[in-house]
């Protein structure tokens, strides 16, 4: 048995053969049209993962006739950008066509990976190509974006997966060996969910399973078989949502270890790691918050610094990230304060401004007594910054949502607050 795995043993050889987006491909689309008149701008294909923007990137470099460089934006940096560029561009010197250049999953690119691509773009250096699952708009920088044609690639249809299955059965050199009958379809097209490379490894595995040439494909026997098998991390699945779910309580539980742990498994399933670095960022003012109000200087650079920087170094800031937060005393106490704020906001949206907060820029406003009593707080002694004076409306008077939590950092501010409002902040 060929040891590449089936979707690549059956890829498609021309535009005819290619299954799916005949919006693109078919004889009087766009994009073939573009391809045969030799005339294609650099292109984002934009669509769900295994919708073939990959195989789409390969005939057009065949149909092209130009030289074909590929990399991923998951391993690869801007020293890989630059030194296929200078490569490219020595070799332009001589007047040869420009390449080809594809890049996997582009929207993975920090901001300066895909400025460093600007210029060769726009020399006409290369021929761009990126794909991506994420919405270029926002995604891809402007300037790139600008100079590249959108195409939209969709999910297979229904009759598109059977024709996708059928055409492997019958090409493929080693399911051809086997007897293979679809007898029913409903589970393989529900696991494979309209993506051509996941439904053509599934059906791989599902043929691998059976002993002998006779394969009687059924419901049963792709929920026996891929069950077992089918990978647990689905970014838009169930698997998605534990798996995220079990790193920020193990973040909330002080334990690194866990939170490293489940970081480690959605970044080799491929998770964005700005959604990661998103996460982090809201528990670090939802869970951590005064108790150490560095947390959330820490979450936002490393924000910042993924944005910067990419993947596959981002990981190592998401991990220094991740331990902090995880190290980091405990306070829920600034969430709590605002559901209760908002909660009784709710219920007081005619509550009136005291007058003696009210900013009096008329001289009706000031007959009216607006801000008449305020009490500047910086004319007053330490512990005494309130001046005295109520900062509610009348029918919320000593109402407290801020309760401070049991930790150093806002063990100091209960003190602070005490000797303002003294009974209000007593344990």
């Amino acid at each position: 048995m060929n040891k590449a795995p089936l979707p690549e043993r059956v890829r498609p050889q021309s535009f005819d053969n290619y299954i799916g987006q005949k919006h693109l491909v078919g004889q009087e689309a766009l994009l073939r049209k573009l391809v045969e008149s030799k005339s294609l701008p650099s292109i984002i294909f934009w669509g769900p993962p295994g919708t073939g923007k990959t195989t789409l990137s390969l005939l057009i470099a065949k149909a092209y006739g130009r030289e074909f460089f590929s990399l991923s934006a998951v391993n690869s940096g801007v020293k890989d950008i630059r030194e296929i560029i200078d490569r490219v561009s020595e070799r332009s010197l001589f007047k040869t066509a420009a390449p080809i250049l594809f890049i996997d999953e582009i929207h993975r690119f920090s901001k300066s990976q895909q400025d460093s691509l600007l210029g060769a773009v726009e020399k006409g250096i290369i021929i761009l190509i990126g794909a991506t699952t994420e919405n270029p708009s926002f995604e891809v920088i402007g300037p790139l974006l600008s100079r590249c044609q959108v195409f939209i690639l969709n999910s297979l249809s229904t009759n598109e997966i059977i024709e996708l299955v059928n055409n492997a059965i019958t090409c493929d050199e080693y399911l051809k060996q086997k007897n293979i009958v679809v007898q029913e379809w409903e589970a393989l097209i529900k696991f494979g969910g309209g993506d051509s490379r996941r439904t053509l490894n599934y059906l791989e595995m599902v043929v691998s399973a059976v002993d002998g040439n006779e394969v009687i494909i059924t419901n049963e026997l792709v929920q026996k078989v891929l069950d077992k098998n089918i990978p647990i991390y689905d970014k838009k699945g169930e698997h998605h949502y534990n798996i995220i779910s079990a790193f920020i309580k193990s973040l909330r539980g002080s334990d690194p270890n866990a939170a490293i742990f489940w970081m480690a498994r959605m970044i080799d399933a491929g998770e964005d790691a700005l959604f990661i670095a998103r996460r982090m960022l809201i528990l670090a003012s939802e869970d951590i918050g005064n108790a150490n109000p560095t947390a959330m200087v820490m979450a936002t650079n490393c924000f910042l610094a993924l944005e910067k920087v990419g993947m596959p170094e981002g990981r190592i800031i998401l991990s220094q990230t991740a331990i902090y937060l995880a190290s980091s005393p405990k306070s829920n106490a600034s969430y709590m304060a605002i559901e209760m704020a908002l909660e009784q906001a709710k219920k007081e949206q005619a509550a009136p401004v005291p007058l003696h907060l009210r900013n009096a820029v008329t001289g009706l406003m000031k007959n009216l007594n607006y801000g008449k009593e305020y009490k500047y707080s910086h004319h007053f002694e330490l512990g005494d910054e309130s001046g005295n004076q109520e900062f509610l409306p009348d029918n919320l008077v000593g109402t407290k949502f801020y309760e401070p939590g049991n930790n150093s950092k806002e063990i100091e501010l209960r003190k602070y607050l005490k000797l303002i409002w003294k009974e209000k902040y007593e344990y």
